[in-house]
């Protein structure tokens, strides 16, 4: 087994924690448009529920296991969980004063004001009073607390008021739990449409009508956080669907891992929640500004095209537009070679989609393969396998139901697809199949021609237009083998381990990357140029840390976590990481292996450098062969090493500081204007 210098790594918990400050940094930025702005508060605060009802819930359940062993950096689950909670509190604080002083007066001066119910003039009263009579009251239900009522269940991700309420005639006060109902909108809009009212403050100022006869003591706001990472035991003979909609069921019932309270909460109200939920005050979170910022999304889709980006219209790769062919036969254009796509700049929609959509009504397609992972709930992808199954096609659909957070969407996918013929699978046994791939099989005269497409992103049309991704289409024999290989193994009982070009997880990415690190590390001017979501496996930053000490030079692009140190004498000193964060998400898997001048090889896929990505998961790397796209993937390194609007750098400390600004490029701007140019509608 490995022995790891602690001081050669940071942690992962506390690396992703520095991720989504700098998403935090987004609210800063003053050249941002202010809805924009509001935005990242939401993302900021729905990163940190995930990272709570998984990774937090992960490590506390560690410690009630009695699980003292730490992480390649050496911390503890104990001593990981004070640093979350040190850092988390600071964050709060720090998006508390930003909503409060920046945020929420320059939206006002907007005319979008974001309104306590105290200060409201009768006028707007009335109309909350009419508002919460019609269309609230019907839906909120009050749960008493007494010696007839045990204390109810609180949901998880819930917003709550925890009412004191006494009885007149005897002069006994009773708890009281009031939910705020998800299903209602975050915040009430006035008729003026300027201004917006939480609902939790309309519910807490018609109190006496849910409680009529009482005298309403007091009330506080809280929301929960609960343990939500499935534990699904997989056997030969069990039903994982059965098991996934079980374990669904058992999500709202998880632990306690974090209360979320404003700071004048009386200290007895807080241990009764506390008491009655199972938590400790290390679950206690104050927060000075509403709780919940999530419910910003509501606010950033209104019409107001001032206060965000300028909109930008996604463009359809050259080749795939209706000029390449007279017939915009998608098939014909990939025999001519291969196709790169770069999301969101390039199509969704006329790429993508339209690949999958004439695959179903193509009368020479005979099979349809495709591994889903996540999705749209309205999915033109799957209305278009739906279609191809009603025409008589053989369409199979690898459903991954273990997808973290969408398995109730996939779970209602499969059921579609199955209604509709189609033959749905759930993967292999002990593995989550995250691999991102189509393939196409087509009778082509005497032949058969295989046609693929591998990407590094979710078949999703929404989070297409906001996610950066990359994908390739192709109809390489070699690869159209391996992926009928790949299929046979996922749908069947095969035991494939070796493959013609692609590299398959588990194992197979692993050891190509070992290759391909190993081999530019024996050169004298080798050069690696990674760009992925996170860096957390510790043999792999091994064989890093050896290449640059041997003098290679390592360029690594890493959106979220890095436990990487980069930039340390004798170890990593010729190893840069930096971080890009900015308009859309960035998301594609690329590897390039080789200094210009050199024999270069390049890879793309969906798997991060993660042990769960490389051990526990069906990933692809597929390799970039032809020139024309290869360069397109320099084109991309090229433009992200050169940003310095966007760009962060981690320093060897473990502190992440903004790249100093002296060029000005964007990248996300510079590859937009790119993909026009392609396109040649400029």
């Amino acid at each position: 087994m490995l022995q790891f210098d602690p001081d050669h790594y940071l942690n992962r918990e506390l690396s992703w924690l520095e991720f989504n400050s700098r998403v935090l940094s987004l609210v800063k930025r003053a050249d941002f448009p202010l809805l924009e702005r509001a935005k990242f508060l939401a993302i900021w605060t729905t990163n940190l529920d995930e990272f709570f009802q998984v990774r937090v819930a992960g490590l506390k359940e560690q410690l009630a296991h009695g699980v003292s062993a730490g992480t390649p950096d050496g911390m503890t689950p104990i001593q990981q969980l004070a640093a979350i909670k040190e850092v988390v509190e600071q964050q709060y604080s720090e998006i508390s004063k930003l909503f409060l002083s920046e945020i929420a007066p320059a939206l006002a001066a907007g005319a979008i004001v974001f309104s306590d119910y105290s200060t409201l003039d009768e006028e707007a009263k009335e109309f909350l009073d009419n508002q919460f009579r019609d269309i609230v009251f019907p839906v909120v239900t009050p749960l008493a607390v007494d010696p007839a009522h045990p204390f109810p269940y609180i949901s998880n991700l819930s917003m709550n008021l925890a009412v004191f309420v006494r009885n007149p005639e005897t002069g006994v006060t009773r708890f009281a739990r009031v939910k705020v109902p998800p299903i209602l909108p975050r915040f009430v809009v006035l008729p003026d449409g300027e201004r917006f009212v939480p609902l939790e403050q309309v519910i807490a100022a018609h109190l006496d009508s849910l409680f009529p006869g009482m005298e309403v003591v007091e009330h506080h706001v809280f929301r929960v956080t609960r343990n939500a990472d499935l534990e699904i035991e997989e056997d030969e003979g069990g039903d994982l669907l059965l098991a996934i909609e079980s374990e669904l069921t058992q999500r709202r019932f998880g632990s306690v891992v974090r209360l979320e309270v404003h700071p004048g909460i009386p200290d007895e109200v807080l241990d009764l929640l506390l008491r009655e939920m199972g938590g400790t005050r290390e679950d206690v979170y104050y927060v000075e500004g509403p709780l919940d910022l999530s419910g910003l999304w509501a606010v950033y889709d209104l019409e107001r095209p001032d206060f965000k980006f300028e909109s930008f219209s996604w463009v359809t790769p050259p080749r795939l537009s209706s000029t390449a062919s007279e017939r915009n036969d998608i098939f014909a254009t990939i025999q001519q070679g291969d196709v790169l796509v770069h999301h969101p700049y390039d199509s969704f929609t006329t790429s993508v989609e339209a690949f999958i959509k004439q695959a179903a009504i193509d009368p020479g397609v005979l099979a349809i393969k495709v591994t889903l992972y996540r999705t749209s709930k309205d999915s033109q992808i799957m209305r278009s396998l739906i279609e191809a199954a009603e025409e008589g096609k053989q369409v199979v659909v690898l459903v991954e139901l273990k997808a973290r957070f969408d398995e109730e969407r996939n779970i209602e996918w499969a059921q579609r697809l199955e209604d509709a013929g189609v033959h749905v699978m759930y993967g292999v046994v002990g593995l989550k199949t995250h691999t991102k791939l189509a393939l196409v099989v087509r009778r082509e005269g005497d032949r058969v021609v295989r046609y693929a497409h591998i990407g590094t992103g979710n078949y999703n049309e929404t989070t297409a237009r906001i996610y950066e991704d990359v994908g390739v289409f192709t109809a390489d024999p070699a690869i159209g083998s391996d992926l009928s290989d790949l299929f046979n193994y996922l749908t069947g009982y095969s035991r494939q381990t070796q493959y013609r070009r692609l590299a398959v997880s588990p194992n197979g990415v692993r050891n190509r990357i070992m290759e391909l690190i190993e081999a530019e590390a024996e050169r004298s001017d080798g050069l690696i140029s990674l760009k992925m979501n996170a860096l957390v496996d510790a043999g792999i930053i091994e064989a890093l840390y050896d290449a640059s000490q041997r003098g290679t030079q390592v360029d690594l692009i890493i959106r979220g976590i890095c436990c990487l140190r980069p930039g340390v004498p004798g170890l990593s000193e010729n190893i840069r990481v930096r971080s890009i964060v900015g308009r859309y998400l960035e998301h594609s898997r690329l590897f390039r292996f080789g200094a210009r001048g050199n024999e270069r090889h390049y890879y793309l896929g969906s798997a991060d450098l993660m042990p769960r990505n490389l051990d526990r998961r069906v990933e692809a790397l597929a390799p970039v062969l032809d020139p024309d796209l290869q360069f397109r993937l320099d084109e991309i390194f090229d433009v992200l090493l050169a940003d310095d609007a966007l760009s962060w750098e981690l320093k060897p400390d473990g502190s992440w500081q903004r790249v100093p600004q002296t060029t000005g490029v964007d990248a996300h701007l510079t590859l937009q204007d790119l993909a026009i140019t392609r396109s040649g509608l400029v």
